[in-house]
């Protein structure tokens, strides 16, 4: 038997057996299973365990962190030795939503609604932030852009503009399409719909905005029904492709199948093509406004104050899966305002993760196993993703994780009062200041090097202190692996 086989075994055997688990899956990193009993689990013969770097509960599930690219050998090898039945990510989310609260419900339904599309999203961001380098004076030459200098980059940042402004430009059809697919419906319909409420015979919502008289009516039996767009638009458009795909599915229930292809698609698409014209969008874009209205309210009437309490939730708003609820914020206001604050603002607590990941790995004695835990996490973090750093070392040890919400919490005040701004969302890590508008780099630099000293400082004092030594930290820091 392999070394990895036998490794696996163990971790079946320390999980309760194979007859304690229900259902599993993978991601990029961990295994996720779902247990009949979560008691008969043995975290600390669990996390000996070579292959392990960490585990935690959360959402019904049981996770155990693997790393990259092993995760998939290690779930093979798991499937075969206890006849697991495989399943997708989306069954196991249905199989364990059924353990969850409405809140949480709601806030996996608009997770599994943004992620997917998040790629693209995050690609924007990237190639808006190189168009603005191109674009804006100062930053390689004094009071001269890249493009002033080298005016045969025009036609290369040109494409570059094109590409970079096509997601947002087109934001209702990707979420439509996403949408539609979670509730239910014809997906490809949802593209429809989403292009329906960016069609050009529309007013775009920015000028209408700024010249609303000027629009154009339809006389709908007597009602004047505006041709007013949806560009960058997110709460509109998810409510229409909910009553899209609730009325595909009822339809197809009343509608013989031989003429379902001739009648469902064309009577849900009007029927909710009115209703979006008519009300749900009317409405809801009323709401949208008054939600970005009422953040930006919030920064501007205390910037320092708002950034402090947004870092400082943000680390366990991770753990819950509550920051799902931001995404589609941060999307609205990249839409409808063409910036994001919240994001750039909330990157401190990815920098801290690592930050505080890597002060353990110089904190830790003797234990290779966990300091090559804190040494991949660091990395792993500063590439944007933070699971490993949070459940492998930080929350395992408390005080590492309390550093991070407290240093995230002051970076982000700072962020947050020089009002620092991103094109959109972005990649997370290190490479995050590309998606930052250029004339804050200085800012959003020094902001992370604030948060950066304070996670190592406290993380540094807070492993001196009596409270956080209990017996079990010291045995785990000094044990050899």
């Amino acid at each position: 038997m392999s070394k990895l086989n036998e490794n696996v075994s163990s971790i079946i055997e320390n999980i309760g057996g194979a007859e304690n688990v229900v259902t599993a899956t993978h991601c990029v990193t961990r295994l996720r299973l779902v247990l009949e009993n979560e008691e008969l689990v043995d975290v600390k013969k669990l996390e000996e365990n070579d292959l392990v770097k960490g585990t935690f509960s959360a959402s019904g599930q049981f996770q155990v962190i693997i790393g990259p690219g092993l995760v998939e050998k290690v779930y093979a090898e798991f499937v075969n030795q206890t006849g697991t039945e495989e399943v997708s990510s989306e069954e196991l989310r249905e199989i364990t939503s059924k353990k969850k609260n409405v809140i949480q419900r709601g806030v996996r339904v608009l997770a599994d609604i943004f992620i997917p599309i998040l790629p693209a999203i995050v690609a924007a961001g990237l190639l808006m932030g190189l168009n603005n380098v191109l674009a804006n004076p100062g930053i390689f030459y004094e009071g001269k852009s890249v493009l002033d200098v080298h005016t045969e980059w025009s036609g290369f940042a040109g494409i570059i503009n094109l590409i970079s402004n096509t997601a947002f430009t087109f934001l209702p059809a990707l979420i439509a399409f996403s949408a539609a697919k979670k509730f239910g419906g014809n997906p490809v319909l949802g593209i429809v719909l989403g292009l329906i409420m960016v069609h050009p015979e529309l007013m775009n919502a920015y000028t209408f905005a700024s010249d609303p008289e000027s629009v154009d009516h339809w006389n709908l039996f007597g009602f004047e029904i505006a041709k007013v767009g949806y560009q960058g638009q997110v709460i509109p458009v998810l409510f229409a492709a909910y009553l899209l795909a609730a009325l595909e599915k009822s339809l197809r229930k009343v509608i013989p199948e031989s003429l379902q292809l001739l009648a469902v698609a064309p009577i849900a698409l009007i029927i909710t093509g009115i209703a979006t014209f008519t009300i749900i969008g009317p409405v809801t874009m009323t709401g949208a406004n008054w939600i970005t209205d009422g953040i930006l309210y919030l920064f501007d009437v205390s910037p320092v104050l708002a950034g402090a309490v947004y870092g400082l939730i943000s680390p366990p708003l991770v753990i819950t899966g509550m920051h799902h609820l931001f995404l589609g914020v941060n999307l609205q206001m990249a839409g409808s305002l063409g910036y994001v604050t919240l994001w750039p603002i909330g990157e401190t607590v990815t920098l801290a993760q690592g930050i505080a990941a890597l002060t353990m790995f110089f904190l830790i004695k003797n234990n290779k196993k966990l300091k090559s835990v804190s040494l991949s996490a660091t990395v792993s973090a500063w590439l944007g993703i933070t699971e490993p750093a949070i459940y492998g070392v930080n929350l395992r040890f408390r005080y590492p994780f309390i550093a991070v919400m407290i240093g995230s919490a002051i970076g982000s005040a700072y962020l947050s009062f020089m009002d620092v701004k991103a094109t959109s969302v972005g990649v997370g890590g290190m490479l995050s200041f590309l998606s930052v508008l250029p004339e804050y780099w200085s800012s959003y630099f020094t902001g992370m090097a604030i948060t950066a000293v304070i996670t190592v400082g406290l993380t540094l004092l807070f492993s001196k202190s009596k409270i956080f030594k209990s017996k079990k930290m010291k045995a785990e820091m000094t044990e050899a692996a």
